[in-house]
């Protein structure tokens, strides 16, 4: 049986393109899932309307709010009031943590390990969302600043399914 020279061509072609084909790295499930998601959504359009250098990890955002039971809303709205969601910050902290000393290796790390502690540390963990605030900066008017972001992303449940909730 003989191959035309264009049958030879694209056998080999199709062989070549394979490994890159099945190789080619898929979304992993809780990212994946989080693709449409009306939380994410609206993050990213709010960062886009306040035009935020961290409006491409939306999906992070509400990973890591989703991954430690947090009110979706509370670390964006954080970000957005310590660094204007990414404009001003230093260490890949766009948080303030520990008053914008703690380095971090990436901001999408800042954002996870912000997470982490604000969910497990014995100095926030079961505590109402005002004493959270209270805690992560006593500044008079830094609760009210956070409140008022967060009030403008949404509401809590209506967007998306959410874990723990905004309590006054």
């Amino acid at each position: 049986m003989s191959f035309s020279k264009s049958s030879r061509l694209l056998a080999v072609i199709g062989m070549m393109a394979g490994p890159f084909v099945a190789t080619s790295p898929a979304p992993t499930g809780e990212m994946a899932s989080l693709r449409h998601d009306p939380r994410k959504v609206r993050l990213e359009r709010y960062f886009d309307e306040k035009q935020c250098p961290v409006k491409p990890l939306a999906a992070d955002f509400v990973a890591a709010a989703d991954r430690h039971r947090l009110d979706w809303r509370l670390l964006p709205s954080i970000a957005f009031v310590e660094s204007s969601g990414g404009k001003a910050y230093h260490n890949n902290n766009i948080f303030g943590w520990r008053n914008g000393d703690h380095r971090f290796r990436s901001v999408k790390e800042s954002i996870h390990k912000v997470a982490e502690r604000l969910a497990n540390s014995e100095h926030y963990r079961n505590k109402p969302l005002e004493k959270v605030l209270h805690t992560y900066n006593p500044t008079p008017g830094y609760k009210e600043r956070v409140l008022d972001v967060m009030d403008d992303l949404g509401p809590a449940r209506a967007s998306g399914p959410i874990q723990v909730s905004y309590h006054n």
